[in-house]
């Protein structure tokens, strides 16, 4: 059985580490994708009309094609005052195989709070991959709120991609608790002048979970804002890689990375792997941030 190998980083900036990718081994993807059913929708309104745009980056071409060709699940939604909606996945033995496609609109001075989450309800070895692709529209402010509590024998492969205009607000809640390998690609492009980007995440790992984040954000508009914080707990045999890139575009005058882009990091094994590689590009020097990685 192939390896799979997923979630490249932009630059190789970590080889010491070897973290600018994952490979796993003896994971197989599934052919003929089966219905998903168990899934509940409320809050707003919403279509499967989905526009198939290519990710800039995304965990690799394959997992991309799967989801534009062969997905399950199809939610597009648009936000047009202050609406909260909420997406319910629930795998269990009549419902293992989930490849869904997520397109979410922020109008133009919108509010929103989106909650989507992952739930096994049986102890069945289930299979998720979807995108979720977020654009936010001038003045619009947008909460997600990420909740993965997949069984530690399935495995959850996750893109993310936002478009970010003119003074648009973005915020992440994530919180990563399942799977057997739970891999997250997360890519934000700050275009508009004045938007701002916020990344929380929480992860918990435990038996032989593998976790793969890979973090990556384009600052092009003027005076944007972006701020990372990861914080989290391994035991047992567990592993975490984390890469997280901040390049400032061409155009990206006075941008800053806010006050906050940390890492925490609890281990409680002697054995764990927490490798940690955060990397800040300008347009005519490669330089390292200051960040906080603790490990106990």
């Amino acid at each position: 059985m192939p390896n799979l190998k997923l979630n490249e980083t932009p630059l190789r900036t970590a080889k010491n580490y070897n973290i600018n990718n994952i490979n796993l081994e003896n994971i197989e993807l599934p052919k003929n994708i089966s219905q998903f059913k168990n899934v509940s929708i409320i809050g707003v309104e919403y279509t499967n009309n989905i526009n198939t745009n290519n990710l800039t980056y995304g965990l690799s071409k394959t997992l991309e094609n799967q989801v534009k060709q062969n997905s399950n699940q199809k939610v597009k939604m648009q936000i047009q005052n202050n609406e909260n909606a909420q997406i319910d996945f629930k795998f269990d033995n009549q419902n293992t195989e989930l490849v869904e496609n997520i397109e979410i609109v922020a109008e133009e001075k919108s509010q929103g709070a989106i909650t989507i989450k992952y739930e096994s309800t049986e102890e069945v070895e289930a299979y998720h991959n979807g995108i979720i692709n977020i654009i936010a529209k001038p003045n619009s402010n947008l909460n997600i709120i990420l909740v993965n509590l997949m069984n530690t024998n399935s495995n959850n492969f996750l893109s993310i991609q936002n478009t970010l205009e003119g003074n648009a607000k973005v915020t992440y809640w994530i919180i990563d608790f399942g799977g057997k390998n739970s891999i997250t690609n997360y890519y934000s492009n700050l275009k508009g002048n004045f938007s701002e980007n916020n990344i929380n995440t929480i992860y918990l790992g435990k038996e032989e979970q593998q976790f793969d984040l890979n973090y990556i954000t384009h600052l092009q508009g003027e005076k944007t804002k972006v701020n990372i914080e990861v914080q989290g707990a391994l035991t047992d045999k567990a592993k975490k890689n984390f890469k997280g890139t901040i390049d400032f575009k061409k155009g990206s005058k006075k941008a800053i990375r806010k006050r906050s882009r940390s890492m925490y990091t609890i281990i409680k094994h002697s054995k764990i792997k927490s490798p940690t590689n955060a990397t800040m590009f300008g347009r005519r020097r490669t330089r390292k941030p200051q960040y906080k990685h603790t490990e106990k």
